[in-house]
């Protein structure tokens, strides 16, 4: 099967004073969990139990894990991944409210090979779309997707304002449980259509989770009659 991405044309957010500057926003073809992948996994490999390669899935991931977190760098051929780690030594004792251990993710040779070869579909222009160009950590500064509970993150787009009446509307972190915690309103520090700055609740476990973006805002004179939604994948860390 073939890789196609689509996307369609937007005004480019950052440079105001061009109107022709346009950006390719992604068209999301959904999210997919590690057992939807196993699914798709069992029905090209026929003769297989599911128990077999659910086993094979988690020890795989798990020996890679332990691989990083011993100091070893990983090259699955997907992806090149190293530790390293965050933050001063204050009077070389380790410290883990300011001290922390990333893991580092570049792309791989197989993976650099097939998006040389995947066919980008431009769908046309969408004047009022909705879009996140960058999240950025303030305790660390990185735009890697990683966020620190209790510091801020600014999310930079377009017409991500948090505006409207219906109760649905806010900032939500949701684990990989579905269980999603609302933002209080004194957790969105800055509140504009191109940046938004919000806090990290302190108390959630590390992990990954769809930071969900719900508004009623709109570019035009009119609110949004039905709230719109914009999911980003973060690394709590």
């Amino acid at each position: 099967m073939s890789n196609v991405l689509k996307g369609w044309l937007a005004d480019n957010a950052v440079t105001t004073d061009n109107k022709d500057d346009k950006i390719l926003v992604l068209e999301s073809a959904g999210n997919l969990t590690e057992k939807e992948i196993m699914e798709r996994m069992m029905k090209e490999i026929t003769g297989l139990k599911e128990e077999t390669l659910s086993h094979a899935v988690t020890l795989y991931n798990r020996i890679i894990m332990e691989s990083l977190l011993n100091g070893y760098t990983v090259n699955t051929g997907l992806f090149y991944a190293s530790p390293s780690f965050q933050g001063v030594i204050d009077g070389g004792v380790w410290n883990k409210e300011k001290n922390s251990i990333r893991v580092n993710f570049q792309q791989g040779k197989t993976l650099r090979e097939e998006i040389a070869k995947t066919k980008v579909d431009i769908l046309g222009e969408k004047a009022d779309i909705m879009y996140v160009l960058e999240v950025e950590d303030k305790k660390t500064g990185l735009k890697d997707g990683t966020v620190s509970p209790g510091f801020g993150v600014i999310i930079r787009g377009r017409n991500l304002k948090i505006a409207g009446s219906d109760e649905s509307v806010g900032i939500y972190l949701i684990n990989d449980q579905s269980s999603e915690e609302k933002l209080p309103d004194y957790q969105i520090i800055r509140n504009m259509p191109s940046e938004l700055t919000i806090q990290i609740p302190t108390g959630l476990l590390t992990g990954t989770y769809t930071l969900r973006i719900t508004t009623q805002f709109s570019a035009g004179k009119n609110s949004l009659k039905t709230p719109r939604s914009l999911d980003i994948q973060v690394n709590l860390v």
